[in-house]
């Protein structure tokens, strides 16, 4: 299954297609796209103010039309979804109400490793708190040679910590490895311990199937940029489970747009919030932000789902896999969980002998777009919405001529 005709496809400057295998970093550009914005600008020039009522897609509801398919790609109901703000925000947001350090109850654990935006933004909360981040951060990380986490680890780590840890932060896929942790275990060994859980899903929403629903975690904060193709600087995705729908006493930063609909244009100076996560809310949906990810919504619908999109990812995954085993496997060590169950799309190599980048700046030079982090790794992502067996191939031949 493959939507590739549905997108804008990158060229080089003779007009020749490049292998794009960047998504995990920038989704390409639905066609849809450009009508979408298109009508709410030409909405905006013949409605003006009336617009917010009299638009093709009004713009004061217009953060409900992406809620059900949002809620489907995330595995969520409804209620428990909004698209708001972007990712950062969205997570300092939600630890203003889901860490409340108390006692002896003040430590947050994320990995080591996390991308930088996380662990900035939880170090800020806990100084904000007046707590030394030499005692309230613990980070998690793999045991000595080896890339990624193991559950059990983790679940003996919080087993050790027991009731001093206020918050969890998890990643969905860890940006650097591409491993797909065990959100649902884990989730349920936080909450053993009477923690919170929230969990960074930039790198899983549009990339693994998700349940978050049934798995558990008290909220979640994703982007829409990468795998779900809403444009550089996307509105930011947020879940706030069922079980606090109605959690009206949790402290929150208020804004109108979080006040209970029915009652916000009387324009009231107290703040009753919007059951749901909408009661995150704090400024009005950003129109043109949200039509490119209403057109990408539109094609994961059209697909079944990440679901429907899980067998072609793991065919051109797997694929990449065997191929660099078998004609580079003396010069490319993958980082990524061989088992498909445990990664998403995206495939993290290590060049031996050091020469990532300059293997890197090579794969560019022959037409081929992927990834780079620091300090060594080349983030490959074959996206099943555009990418295809050909690209996988075009990849891992001039990959053997930039390491030759």
């Amino acid at each position: 299954m493959n939507f590739r005709d549905q997108f804008h496809l990158p060229v080089d400057a003779s007009g020749h297609p490049l292998a794009y295998l960047c998504g995990n970093s920038l989704g390409l550009q639905p066609k849809r796209v450009a009508t979408l914005v298109s009508e709410e600008l030409e909405d905006w020039q013949r409605l003006a103010v009336e617009g917010h009522f009299q638009a093709r897609r009004p713009w004061m509801p217009y953060h409900e039309f992406v809620r059900e398919p949002l809620a489907r790609l995330v595995g969520a109901q409804p209620d428990e979804v909004v698209a708001m703000n972007a990712l950062t925000v969205n997570l300092h947001l939600m630890m203003v109400s889901f860490y409340r350090p108390s006692g002896t109850r003040t430590k947050i654990v994320i990995e080591r490793g996390a991308f930088p935006s996380d662990r900035h933004a939880v170090v800020s909360q806990l100084r904000f708190h007046g707590i030394d981040p030499a005692d309230g951060l613990v980070e998690l990380e793999p045991r000595e040679g080896e890339a990624t986490l193991r559950e059990e680890d983790i679940e003996a780590m919080f087993a050790r910590l027991g009731e001093t840890i206020a918050l969890v932060l998890l990643p969905g896929v860890q940006y650097y490895t591409g491993q797909f942790v065990d959100i649902k275990r884990l989730t349920a060994a936080a909450h053993a311990q009477g923690a919170r859980v929230g969990v960074d899903l930039a790198h899983a929403a549009g990339n693994v199937p998700l349940r978050l629903h049934d798995w558990g975690p008290d909220f979640a904060v994703w982007c829409h940029y990468k795998y779900c193709n809403a444009g550089p600087g996307a509105v930011g995705g947020c879940f706030v489970h069922a079980r606090h729908a109605e959690s009206f006493d949790l402290p929150r930063f208020a804004g109108w747009w979080g006040h209970d609909q029915s009652t916000r244009f009387r324009m009231g100076p107290e703040f009753v919030p919007q059951r749901g996560a909408d009661g995150w809310q704090v400024s009005n949906p950003p129109i043109l932000s949200l039509a490119p990810l209403l057109a990408s919504l539109e094609i994961f619908d059209a697909a079944g789902g990440v679901e429907g999109l899980r067998p072609h990812s793991e065919k051109l995954t797997g694929m990449l896999e065997r191929l660099l085993e078998r004609r580079a496997g003396d010069v490319v060590e993958i980082l990524t969980p061989r088992e498909p169950a445990r990664r998403g799309c995206q495939l993290s190599l290590r060049i031996r002998g050091g020469n990532g980048k300059r293997v890197h700046d090579a794969l560019g030079k022959r037409g081929i777009v992927c990834d780079w982090r620091e300090p060594d790794v080349i983030r490959v992502a074959p996206t099943p919405l555009y990418n295809t067996s050909e690209e996988i191939e075009r990849f891992v031949a001039a990959l053997i001529e930039a390491v030759l």
